[in-house]
Order: C-alpha cells, then structure tokens, then sequence
C-alpha cells in the first residue's frame, strides 16, 4: 500500500461516522425550493468531494471540548461555500472539468450555474446565522468578500509576467486559506474556546489552506487527468501564473522568459509541449521550490496544534495536515 492510500484510510478509518452525518447533513441542509436548483447543486456536491472543509470545524470544535449536537449541520455551510465558489470559478475560467464529471455551467447553462451559486452563498450565510455567535457570522460574511477579490485579482492578473510572489501568497490567501482558516476558527467559537486556543486553531487553518493551495497549483504540473479530477495544465492554457511559474521565472534565461511567455494562455498544448513545459519548470527549480513552501506551511500547521493535548483528535488534525502533501486529488 502506498504512501497516499495509507494515509487517506487511516483518516477515513477515524472518521468514517463524521463523514457519514456530514453526508446527511448536506442533503438535509439544501432543501431547495427548485429541483433544479438540488440538482445543479448536487451535481457539484456530491461528485466526490473530500468534506474536508465542514470536517476540519467538527474536529476543531471537538479539540476544544465541544459537546453540543449540532456542529455536522452548521459545518456543512462551509461546503455549500467551496462548492458556490467552485462552480462561480469554472465557469469564469471557462473550465471543462470539475471532479472527473462536466463543470456543471456546461451540463446547466451558464445562467443556471451562477444562480445556484448564489444560492449555495445565501444557504452559507443561512447557517452562520443559526449559530447566533457574532463572530462566526462576521468570518463568514468576511470569507465570501475575500473570496470574491481573490478571483477577481487572479482574474486581473492572468498573463501577468511580473506578478510577485507576494501577490501570488494574496490571492491563494483569500482564494482558498480564508476558507480553511474560517472553518477551524469556527469550530473553536462554537466550543466557546478561549482566545489561545481559538488563536492557535485559526493559524493552523491559514497555514493548512495555504499549504492546499500550493499543492494544487503543483499538482497541475504534476499529476493527470484521471487523478486530478480535472483538466491538466488548466492554470497554464488559462494564463495563470502560479508559484512554480513566479519561481521558474525570476530564475530563467531571457530566452526561458520568451518560452514561458509564449506558452502561458497558449490554445491547443500537446502533451508533449505540456511535459517540455513542465521539465522547464522542473529545471528551473519552479516545482521543487514550491514543494518546499508548501511543505512549510504544513510543518507551521502542525506546530500550531503543539499547545493541544496529546490525542485522537489532534492526531487527525496532524494527519490531515500531511494528506495536504501526499493528496492524488
């Protein structure tokens, strides 16, 4: 057994009841007056997403002692907001593929896609409210505002050759870390932690989406088809400019920089310009530098969790930090 199966097991073998009632409570939670709307949104949801978004608050609030009953229902917004997210963003980037099925404006219509993601939108806010804690509605509210400038500065910046890494950390900051951040925060405010440990879990949640995010962009590079659940070399025929390519270019030759250049955005890459394109990445040290990153930020995760006991829920938390790394898809 490989190292990625052996890891995604042990993980699934501890929270096999967790994901179960958060699969419930995502159906149960969508209730949608339109049967179109349930399916459009389902054709996202339950496509074969991980649940580790609403997970990550179960186990946050059970690290802090949470003992009420309703922690899979509210967890599940954080859901409805990747998947709101997911299909706002294919359909701006013209995607074809959402985990190994049709992006769903291309099965639904572009009109009908945008409407259900604003429903997902609204049904998040929806829950945040039933906490009745200011604070979780506040991070909520917040995270669908930074969200929206992250895709909207990511959208200004394709094609951009002279786009920083600073820029870059922005985006991937409010484009996905808000997300992971805002849902382990969440849990400790719903088990009424105290400022240490509510400190401590937000920074594990940032330094864990960042981490994701790298991973992602290098598994663009890196990974296929099959295990990706999308199309490969999306973000380079889309023009995007993510960390193996900042790194690869601020170590490039002028005649590597006109090569780069020339191939961001390009129409109809050949799987064999795509493999030269990436061992240029390689060579210039674009992926491994981005490993890297993304290795410290699980390592800064990890640490965050130091000041918690020793313990099953902590050890998942740890676990799930390294899956960010070892992930197929």
């Amino acid at each position: 057994m490989n190292s990625v199966t052996d890891l995604k097991d042990r993980i699934k073998s501890r929270v096999t009841k967790d994901l179960a009632e958060i699969e419930d409570a995502l159906v149960r939670n969508l209730n949608p007056h339109d049967d179109l709307v349930r399916d459009i949104a389902g054709h996202v949801l339950f496509a074969g997403g991980k649940r580790l978004r609403p997970l990550l608050m179960v186990l946050s609030a059970r690290l802090c002692g949470y003992d009420g009953d309703d922690d899979k229902n509210i967890s599940v917004l954080f859901e409805y907001l990747h998947a709101a997210t997911l299909i706002h963003d294919d359909l701006v980037d013209e995607a074809v593929l959402r985990r190994g099925k049709d992006a769903a404006h291309l099965r639904y219509g572009n009109a009908r896609a945008v409407l259900t993601g604003d429903f997902l939108l609204a049904r998040s806010l929806s829950l945040a409210a039933r906490t009745g804690i200011p604070k979780v509605i506040g991070i909520i509210a917040g995270i669908t505002e930074d969200m929206s400038q992250g895709e909207i500065r990511q959208l200004t910046n394709k094609g951009r050759l002279d786009l920083t890494e600073a820029e870059y950390m922005d985006v991937i900051e409010r484009k996905t870390a808000v997300l992971i951040r805002g849902a382990c925060r969440t849990g400790a405010l719903m088990a009424g932690a105290d400022e240490e440990k509510d400190r401590a879990l937000t920074d594990y949640g940032y330094h864990l989406g960042m981490a994701f995010q790298m991973a992602d962009d290098l598994l663009d590079y890196t990974a296929d088809t099959l295990s990706l659940g999308k199309t490969i070399g999306a973000d380079l025929k889309e023009g995007k400019l993510t960390l193996p390519i900042i790194y690869a270019l601020a170590n490039a030759s002028e005649a590597e920089k006109m090569y780069i250049e020339g191939m961001m955005g390009k129409e109809g890459v050949t799987a064999q310009e795509f493999r030269q394109f990436t061992e240029t990445l390689e060579r210039l040290g674009g992926l491994a530098y981005t490993r890297n990153m993304a290795l410290a930020a699980v390592a800064r995760a990890k640490n965050a969790l130091s000041m918690f006991e020793t313990g099953e829920t902590r050890d998942l938390l740890s676990m799930l930090a390294d899956y960010a790394m070892v992930r197929q898809s």
